[in-house]
């Protein structure tokens, strides 16, 4: 409490991106090397998760998406189009927020950010690979991580410390 009985003042947040890279990335081409020819329409899924921890340096964190995104033929579920594997990482300086809020604030606010550069690298990798740019959907990183809290509650977890 300030001196004169009021609560003190809430800083305003701020959070500056340091830098963002790709720490690692795999792309098969699985359809060219079998050779297949044919029709073939994509079934894609895509499965995340999410990783952050806390750095050295004071107010520095890493937060990371990490990527599975398979294709297989509608037609024949067994065949196979491509697999990609990214997991992309962004530093961030977090200063004033507040430590209950800050795991739900590195796994929701910080995978906002870095998205849009993931999709961008996501698409131009299947390009690159030979089919048509994939352009992932807005991910509701807020739904993945109550997902993933009641999952933990369920299995007598709790939450995990950043």
């Amino acid at each position: 409490m300030a001196e004169n009985g009021a609560a003190p003042e809430q800083q305003p947040v701020k959070l500056n991106v340091i830098n963002q890279f790709i720490r690692d990335m795999s792309f098969e081409n699985i359809l060219a090397q079998k050779g297949a020819e044919g029709e073939v329409t994509p079934d894609v899924n895509v499965q995340v998760n999410l990783d952050a921890k806390k750095r050295e340096t004071e107010n520095h964190y890493e937060v990371a998406i990490k990527l599975v995104v398979t294709s297989t033929n509608k037609a024949d579920a067994a065949t196979k189009l491509f697999l990609l594997e990214i997991d992309y990482v962004g530093l961030f300086n977090i200063e004033n927020v507040p430590e209950d809020q800050l795991h739900p604030f590195l796994l929701i606010e910080c995978p906002r950010l870095l998205f849009p550069f993931l999709r961008r690298v996501v698409s131009d990798v299947t390009r690159d690979g030979g089919f048509p740019p994939l352009n992932l959907e807005n991910i509701d990183f807020m739904a993945l991580y109550r997902n993933e809290i009641q999952r933990r509650q369920a299995e007598g977890e709790g939450q995990p410390v950043s």
